[in-house]
Parts: structure tokens; sequence; C-alpha cells
């Protein structure tokens, strides 16, 4: 991390490293660009301190974040089956984005609203001890090791999570890349706040039952990857 001065203030402030790749790839339709500006901001997730998620909802018994939900194909299956269930997703890359509000409209899934941007700003923003669940699905796993700091397991993402995560309530982590499963235990072993359900140990390749998939574990699947399932609880 890197220490700076706000210019316009004269206040120092912190300059988080990226934990994600490209942020868009080819250029929006017009039918995409018209999302972006009529859907988007009416599911956008205000990112102003002490957020309580359940006001972003109408009658919903539990909140769940995802965080990097790709081309969202998880992300509208889960709020699809669950209606009662409130659900962000964070994700910077813009054409993932487009596709995912495409599919709110298309579904009329009520119950999603959207990060269009790191989802280190909606954690911490939260308040403390509401969300239900926390789903970090295939990860960038930035391979070398001088990039291991971009990883979004870590010592201050962890403390984020252990903030806005209720005791007793799940984060579920997959990634088809043995080094970064390996270097996800390791992580959440030393920093002390979550412990792996006996479920998850018991069977780690496994997916959680309703597991709807993602594109990106298709693919891995594919290719030859094996998908490996885990799921911590956080202490109470």
């Amino acid at each position: 991390m890197m220490a700076d001065k706000d210019k316009s203030e004269g206040r120092p402030f912190t300059r988080r490293p990226l934990i994600y790749g490209r942020a868009k790839g080819k250029a929006l339709s017009p039918r995409q660009q018209k999302l972006f500006a009529e859907v988007l901001p009416r599911i956008a997730v205000p990112t102003d301190a002490s957020l309580d998620p359940y006001t972003l909802f109408s009658e919903v018994r539990e909140v769940h974040v995802e965080i990097g939900f790709g081309g969202g194909e998880h992300l509208c299956a889960r709020a699809a089956e669950h209606p009662e269930i409130g659900f962000i997703g964070c994700e910077p890359f813009l054409n993932g984005v487009a596709k995912t509000l495409a599919a709110v409209e298309e579904q009329k899934l009520h119950n999603v609203r959207v990060h269009h941007g790191d989802a280190r700003d909606v954690l911490d923003a939260l308040k403390p001890a509401t969300l239900d669940r926390v789903y970090l699905l295939y990860p960038d796993p930035w391979p070398k090791a001088r990039q291991n700091k971009r990883r979004f397991v870590g010592g201050d993402t962890l403390q984020s999570l252990a903030r806005v995560i209720r005791p007793g309530k799940i984060l579920e982590v997959a990634s088809d890349i043995p080094d970064y499963i390996d270097w996800t235990l390791r992580e959440i072993a030393e920093d002390g706040h979550f412990v792996e359900t006996p479920e998850s140990q018991a069977s780690r390749d496994t997916p959680p039952a309703g597991w709807p998939g993602t594109r990106y574990e298709a693919k891995a699947i594919r290719e030859g990857r094996t998908p490996c399932y885990l799921e911590f609880e956080r202490r109470i």
C-alpha cells in the first residue's frame, strides 16, 4: 500500500492495490448502454458509510453478497431460486455487469442489487454483522509471487469480511487453482475469524446443495481443472 496526499483536502490517504485485472472488454452495444443508463442507477448499491443492506430490499429475511460475479450466472440463478433473500453483486468488469443487468431486467429479479466496482467499497460501507453469506467464486489467482498481494483473500479483506458477516454465518470460496486453495486455507487459519465447516472438510470437491455453477467453472472443467469448494463459518 502507498501513502499519498489528497490534493483537494491536503489529507493523507491510503491507495489500495488493485485486486482485479481488466475492467472492460469489447464496446457495449446500444442495448447494453441503455441498461447502464436506465437499470443500473435503479439497482446500484450506495457506498455511503453505515449502510444497512436490508434497506435496499423489501421484506427479505437474509442478505448475501457475491464478490466478483463475472457474467452473473451464479448470482442470478440464486436470486431467481430465492426471492426471499436479497443479493448484492459486486463486479468491476464492465461487460460482465452488462450481461447481468440484462438478466436482471429479463427475469424481473427484484432482489438483486449491483455495485459496478471494487467489492471492498461495499464491505467498507456496510454496517457490522449485516450479512448472512458471502460468495467468492473463482477469484483472480494472481499466480506470480509478486502478485500474491493482489489476491482477494488476505489480512485486510478477511478483517472486513469478519466485520460484516454475522457470527455463525458463512463465507464460501471456490477455485480451480490448487495454490489459491492452499493460500486461502492458510490465510484464513492465520486470521482466526473463520473456521472451515465439517461438511466442507469432508468433501471439498463436492459443490454445495443447489449449486448453479458458473461459466468460468464450466470452462475449467472442460480444460481438465478440478474445482474445489470451501465453506467457512464466522466464529461466534
